[in-house]
């Protein structure tokens, strides 16, 4: 009877174990899933973020592009559902702070999320003739050093003749928080201590461009912005030999 007993037991035990060997095959697929998903979500990001740099670079060539064409460097947008570079003279830093003027320049007007390019050029530099020996840029870029302390990238805390700062910044505003919409539709900050982002969200001089982080516990809070500055050497070499600088 104990036999017979052990025979009638061996197909429990063997139930159970391909119960088991089930629920680890179906653990490890759901694993692999789900990291599959992990990865192309990075990878798709990565993708996005690698446009949007190229996207900037186009836009402060095309900037360049324009000055050395025209004289000078174009006024901000009409508005973020409008390229078309404003007619109206820029009274100030902040006036002179918007979107990027892309119907004028030829290029995209928005990043890999959709969002608008802003745009911030300073004033002198949106009038011809622009005066080599008296204009000075005024768009000055931090960024944040182990420490999270900030320090200059481009230009100093005074901008002058003999040390300039950059004529014109191109910013993407990056998947996360703020920025505004292709339909114009202005969107929400969706963190708390994103204090370098806000800041360039209003920036109309002085910029944040450092490495992204979800973190908020960091100096600056979590930041994805990506920036590009028009070289004012490069645009002045090329406006001297299409001689449109004076």
């Amino acid at each position: 009877m104990k036999q017979v007993a052990r025979i009638l037991r061996r197909p429990a035990t063997r139930q159970r174990g391909a119960a088991l060997l089930l629920l680890l095959v179906v653990g490890s697929v759901a694993a692999a899933s789900l990291l599959i998903s992990a990865f192309s979500r990075s990878n798709v990001e990565q993708i996005r973020e690698r446009r949007t740099v190229a996207t900037l670079g186009r836009a402060t060539d095309a900037l360049v592009g324009f000055a050395a064409t025209h004289g000078r460097l174009p006024r901000p947008a009409v508005s973020a559902i409008d390229g078309r570079e404003r007619a109206q003279p820029c009274a100030g830093e902040q006036d002179c702070s918007g979107f990027l003027p892309w119907v004028d320049l030829g290029v995209e007007g928005v990043d890999s999320w959709g969002k608008v390019l802003r745009y911030a050029v300073t004033p002198g530099f949106t009038v011809p003739p622009i005066q080599r020996v008296s204009a000075i840029a005024t768009k000055r870029v931090q960024a944040r050093d182990g420490r999270g302390l900030l320090f200059y990238t481009v230009g100093q805390e005074r901008c002058e003749l003999a040390a300039q700062c950059a004529p014109a910044v191109v910013l993407s505003q990056g998947r996360r928080n703020l920025g505004t919409h292709a339909n114009g539709l202005r969107l929400a900050n969706g963190a708390v201590a994103n204090l370098d982002e806000v800041g360039n969200d209003t920036a109309s001089i002085g910029f944040i461009s450092r490495a992204a982080s979800d973190d908020p516990r960091l100096p600056g809070g979590e930041f994805d912005d990506l920036l590009a500055v028009v070289p004012l050497q490069t645009m002045y070499e090329l406006m001297a030999r299409a001689r449109t600088l004076p």
